[in-house]
């Protein structure tokens, strides 16, 4: 049996996992998807929300499944911005991580925070997708648009329950350079996989972060930038692939 800890992206929460965790689980694994601090039933303010309290919550969740008695360390899965969060979770918890899974998700380098910019996603189509807060603090999600960047070839019930769930998100995270190194984050295998129809982060932006950081494998979907709705079952059979290791 694996456990996989499902860590979501920017604006959603652990719901956006809700089609793929009873597939892992009907396989026979243990699955947590929790909510990063201000996101879901999360109630910290968000005000208070940076890149590390968000790779420690990761790291929390990975760190007690392994209670009472000592198991195996967890397959860690990151969506979007998601990928940050174990980026640096890597960094803090390596013993706690088996496999680092980046799905269509930030994958930076030590010292950067700008993923590549995408010459098919202009600078107005991001400014457009989320609208910043007066105080700077957060940003809010355009719900008109999110239909069209996020969630592309998923059915009108999924984006519309999504529409109701997102949450604001806070800025701090994305504006905060990774810090890793070769000793803890850089021993933890990490996979890739790519999304080809993704309007969130384009196709040749994954690229681009891949081949400047290298995975043990890369895998491809032909979805949008959310799997998890538009295609959970192939989404579970690749994440069941990482059962057991690379």
């Amino acid at each position: 049996m694996s456990t996989y800890v499902l860590i979501h992206g920017a604006f959603h929460g652990g719901w956006c996992w809700d089609k793929v965790v009873p597939l892992l689980e009907a396989a026979g694994h243990k699955v947590v998807a929790p909510d990063l601090p201000s996101h879901g039933r999360d109630d910290t303010p968000i005000a208070e929300v940076t890149l590390d309290t968000y790779a420690r919550r990761a790291c929390e969740v990975a760190a007690a499944q392994s209670e009472p008695v000592i198991s195996e360390p967890v397959i860690i899965v990151g969506h979007s911005m998601g990928g940050r969060v174990i980026t640096q979770a890597a960094e803090y918890c390596p013993d706690n991580i088996e496999t680092l899974v980046y799905l269509t998700a930030n994958l930076l380098p030590n010292g950067v925070y700008q993923p590549p910019v995408s010459p098919s996603r202009s600078a107005a189509d991001r400014a457009a997708s989320a609208t910043l807060s007066d105080d700077g603090v957060y940003r809010a999600a355009n719900l008109d648009m999110v239909g069209q960047v996020y969630y592309n070839d998923c059915s009108d019930e999924d984006v519309e329950r999504a529409k109701a769930l997102l949450s604001n998100q806070a800025v701090i995270p994305s504006d905060t350079p990774m810090q890793t190194t070769d000793a803890n984050f850089g021993r933890v295998p990490r996979v890739y996989i790519e999304c080809l129809r993704d309007n969130a982060i384009p196709i040749d932006a994954q690229r681009a972060m891949y081949a400047a950081f290298p995975c043990k494998k890369v895998l491809t979907m032909d979805t949008s930038h959310s799997p998890f709705f538009s295609a959970p079952e192939e989404l579970a059979k690749h994440l069941l692939s990482f059962s057991g290791g690379l």
